[in-house]
């Protein structure tokens, strides 16, 4: 069981700032920053290779086609329910609905059958009465004033019909072949798109052993914190005792450091107090030499110097009247010979070895938890075998190795069927190029054989061939458009209804509530498909997730199935962690800042460490050195030389020179001297006031130290032990968390499969059937545009075929027969 610090314990928190925290400045940051790294996801194949040969504008009039004829929905429910065991009643009124779902479909199978049965019929009735000498079968054309107009026109409308046959067939032969290459192509397509399957399926399990794999990250932190165990864990109860102590070692050390120097200043003070007096004494017996000199001279100097005092020459301040320090220096002395400096070392000593002491302690504790450091690992290893992503991953795999079998076997079967279903396509195709081509030979032959003056029956071989030409066109319209027509309605009927039923509803998303139904394919069940024994699986929802690239662990909703917490539980290797912890027990030494006695010796050094009383002593150092000026003496005597006699002239000025060079020698003696002992004495003044009053603080800090440190060092070690198993322990929490949001955001995201799924339409749809229907439209197209060349060329053939009877027309008298009456009104006649 985890612990924190209690509330009101004064055990003090890590901060990853401290520099004196060795495993706080690394531990909280390191669960943080453990870089666990990124799932790759694995890199997959283009998309299906459409068809060499493209018809867009003709697949779209396809569409438009298609959605004319059907401009109903998928009955989904209807679809459901039909094949259902239901009574008699419900079947008829679903067969109902379903033809009337049917009804464009049917009614253009209707129209086919019809010109399948009339085509050849009315044919075969045209060919009957043709060979009787009607419906034109008589070589006899009426002639006009309107011939030529109506042979144009005639002649641009075949022209018309047989560039519209021409366009269709040349659409019926590239959807043709388009749908061969669809066919062809469709295989390699699917492999590449089963392929990207395999690496879906592959991926899986090498994502989940990443997963696994990375466990080695926390567990090694969390070994390489319990190897270290001294250093960490010792270096955060340092820093709880130091945050303590160092306030009161710092106090200490500079109240020491102050003494030192109070010691230093007292002595500077006695010292330069001996030097003055030893300086006094020297130059008081030159002042007296010298002065006993100048009073010979000014007595033989007589009345002009009689006025010259030498009092002066004597010295104003008596340097041995300074107060003596050595109490002072005697009680900081006691001090600076204790070992209250070698106990503060000590003390950070005793801070310095318990790194040593917690890592030689806590060795028990470190196998243990190294044990079950290796029973968590053998957990997260068992997580592979317990996820059910694997069976998913299984059971699709062996799905798609199944449907890969069955794809090579039928593989080399439907190639050749496609083929003899190619050639007999072309083949039908021809017919309608055939026709095409007789048209266009009587297009061109029929005109360049014809001319205007020549009577019908005198018509050119050319010209008659033209004629002979559409005539063939006709025949070769009426035997095989019934053909054609039969083609085009079963490719119709397949490739429309399966276009409509599949492509369409699955743009509009309808298809997929189809699938959901349950039973509707037989052999077929989605849920045991993905391993949800029992389960509703929701075709179109997971399309819609799978689109959004969603992770399969959110797509099947498998948390409903299984608890990602149950299989990461480790709570129970963390307890057995936490209770070894809790047994857990380390000691230091004990850890004293200063005895009663340096206690005793520290107050009563500063105490008796205040200085005595300087005030005369800074008077005199205030005034001249000696009682009067030296240099101004100098000056009176150099004067009292200018008057004085030739005998003491040269007396008074050498003592005035003398007297010069005595002050100059004097002052530079005593200034440095006196100055240094006037700052010295300022300075043990102020230190001195401040003494007594930092010694009671640090005293008084160092006590509640101590007090702290007697009463809460077991509270810190304790603290300080759970907060370095919590950063232990957050390496776990930090991987449990990494490890279920990869699970269920990253491992297995599904948009591959979408994409499969989409690059099955795309072969369904847009190759396939696309083409499928393009080639029938082109072919129903041309089997249409047959009716209207039939007519058409029977009509111009006439205009171009030598007629058997002339129809004569003409402004002078007719040529009659011999049987016919010359007196009646005048017609046209007939002549063999």
């Amino acid at each position: 069981m985890r612990k924190t610090p209690e509330a009101g314990q004064p055990g003090l928190p890590c901060t990853p700032t401290t520099p004196t925290a060795p495993f706080c400045a690394q531990a909280p940051a390191g669960a943080a920053a453990m870089e666990l790294g990124n799932i790759s996801q694995p890199v997959y194949g283009p998309g299906p290779e459409a068809p060499g040969s493209s018809v867009p504008g003709l697949v779209g009039m396809v569409h438009g086609f298609l959605r004319l004829v059907q401009p109903n929905t998928l009955p989904v429910e209807l679809i459901a329910d039909f094949g259902q065991p239901q009574n008699e009643e419900a079947i008829r009124e679903q067969v109902q609905e379903l033809l009337l779902y049917e009804l464009g479909f049917l009614v253009c199978m209707a129209i086919g059958l019809l010109f399948i049965i009339l085509v050849p019929l009315v044919g075969c009735c045209f060919c009957c009465c043709r060979c009787c000498g009607n419906c034109g079968g008589r070589m006899y054309q009426k002639q006009g004033r309107q011939m030529g107009c109506w042979r144009r026109a005639l002649w641009a409308s075949v022209l018309l019909v047989s560039a519209l046959l021409l366009a269709g067939d040349v659409c019926a032969f590239v959807s043709n072949t388009r749908f061969s290459q669809a066919v062809c192509g469709s295989f390699p397509n699917i492999n590449d798109t089963l392929d990207n399957v395999r690496t879906y399926l592959a991926s899986i399990p090498q994502q989940i052993n990443f997963i696994i794999d990375s466990s080695d990250v926390p567990l090694g932190y969390a070994n390489r914190s319990l190897q270290e165990i001294g250093p960490n864990l010792g270096g955060m109860i340092i820093l709880g005792i130091r945050s303590s102590t160092d306030g009161a070692l710092g106090s200490l050390q500079s109240l020491l450091q102050g003494m030192e120097t109070l010691a230093a200043t007292f002595s500077s003070v006695t010292n330069t107090r001996s030097h003055l007096e030893e300086l006094q004494s020297s130059y008081r017996q030159r002042l007296a030499s010298l002065g006993d000199g100048l009073n010979q001279t000014l007595r033989r100097c007589g009345r002009p110097c009689g006025s010259v005092s030498l009092d002066s020459l004597a010295f104003s301040a008596n340097f041995s009247t300074i107060p003596s320090v050595e109490e002072q220096l005697e009680a900081l002395g006691d001090v600076s010979g204790s070992n209250i400096a070698d106990d503060l070392k000590k003390v950070n000593s005793t801070l310095d070895t318990t790194p040593a002491k917690v890592q030689e302690q806590s060795q028990d504790v470190v196998t243990k938890t190294q044990d079950q450091l290796g029973l968590i690992r053998q957990e997260i290893r068992s997580l592979q075998e317990q996820l059910p992503l694997l069976d998913v991953e299984g059971n699709v795999g062996a799905f798609v190795g199944n449907a890969t079998s069955v794809l090579e076997e039928s593989r080399e079967p439907i190639i050749n069927l496609d083929g003899l279903r190619w050639s007999v396509c072309v083949l039908l195709c021809c017919m309608v190029l055939l026709v095409v081509l007789c048209n266009v030979v009587g297009l061109l032959l029929g005109p360049l054989g014809l001319k205007e003056s020549m009577l019908p029956t005198e018509r050119s071989s050319l010209s008659n061939a033209g004629g002979n030409f559409f005539m063939a066109g006709v025949g070769f319209s009426f035997i095989f458009s019934w053909l054609l027509m039969l083609l085009v309605l079963i490719t119709f009927v397949l490739g429309g209804n399966v276009y409509m039923l599949i492509c369409e509803s699955w743009r509009s998303q309808q298809l997929f509530q189809l699938l959901d139904t349950p039973g509707l394919i037989p052999g077929f069940n989605l849920s045991e498909l993905l391993g949800q024994e029992g389960g509703t699986a929701n075709f179109s929802e997971m399309y819609r997730q799978c689109q959004r690239d969603a992770a399969l662990w959110q797509t099947l909703h498998l948390d409903q199935s299984v608890s990602l917490d149950k299989l990461l539980n480790i709570t129970q290797y963390t307890e057995e962690i936490s209770m070894a912890f809790e047994k857990m027990n380390i000691t230091l030494s004990p850890i004293s800042l200063l005895s009663q006695s340096q206690r005793d010796l520290l107050l009563n050094a500063s105490r008796a460490a205040q200085p005595p009383d300087f005030t005369l002593t800074l008077e005199q150092l205030d005034q001249n050195v000696t009682q009067g000026s030296l240099l101004d003496l100098a000056a009176e005597l150099e004067q009292l030389a200018d008057k004085a006699g030739t005998d003491v002239k040269e007396d008074l000025k050498v003592g005035a020179r003398k007297l010069k060079e005595l002050d100059k020698e004097m002052q530079m003696s005593f200034s440095r001297l006196l100055q240094s002992l006037q700052e010295n004495i300022n300075l043990v003044q102020s230190r001195a006031a401040q003494l007594e009053a930092q010694t009671k603080a640090a005293l008084d800090k160092a006590s509640k130290t101590q007090e702290f440190l007697e009463r809460e060092t077991a509270n810190i070690i304790k603290n300080e032990t759970w907060a370095f198993l919590e950063e232990l322990l957050d390496f776990f929490e930090t991987y449990i968390s990494w490890a279920k949001s990869r699970l269920t955001g990253d491992v297995a995201r599904c948009k591959p499969i979408a994409q499969t799924l989409d690059n099955v339409e795309a072969i369904t749809c847009d190759y396939i059937l696309d083409s499928l229907n393009a080639f029938w439209f082109s072919l129903g197209w041309c089997t249409l545009f047959l009716l209207p060349s039939i007519i058409l060329a029977v009509r111009l053939a006439k205009f171009y075929r030598r007629m058997d009877i002339a129809d004569v027309y003409r402004n002078e008298a007719l040529e009659m027969p011999p049987t016919f009456n010359f007196y009646k009104i005048p017609r046209p006649s007939t002549r063999h």
